[in-house]
């Protein structure tokens, strides 16, 4: 059940939507206006944005920075969805303000890709590269 302030954005893609787990940052401000960060990680993302797992409890259109934890790059998001409460907290759909690809930096498959193209059916993976400055050595 989604609380009373989620949005129905559950149906609107826009991008192919890829299962990783990155480590990021997020940060917001709670509604007394006092300041949150939290460590958490990606369920899965898009060139428009992320599904994340959130203990902060945040609002629906709410505005959040990200920080890719790997690339020690930072977005602003808004919050898109609200849903499935757990242990770990809230699933959060987040949206950038414009399409940012390269924030994850993966390769999203192109447009015109669809689950029956025969390149959907070999097996694919996916490697994150950090930054050369962020390998322990």
């Amino acid at each position: 059940m989604n609380p009373p302030n989620a949005r129905p954005y559950a149906q609107q893609r826009r991008s192919q939507r890829i299962l990783l787990a990155i480590p990021i940052l997020v940060s917001g401000m709670r509604a007394n206006h006092s300041p949150f960060s939290e460590r958490t990680k990606t369920l899965i993302v898009n060139a428009h944005g992320a599904l994340i797992e959130l203990r902060e409890p945040v609002l629906a259109a709410q505005q959040l920075r990200m920080k890719n934890l790997a690339t020690n790059e930072e977005v602003t998001c808004t919050v898109a969805d609200i849903s499935r409460p757990s242990s770990d907290g809230w699933q959060i759909g987040v949206a950038f303000a414009k399409p940012c690809p390269g924030f994850w930096r993966v390769a999203f498959p192109p447009e015109d890709w669809t689950p029956h193209s025969p390149e959907a059916k070999r097996m694919t993976f996916v490697k994150v590269m950090p930054k050369p400055e962020l390998v322990k050595k």
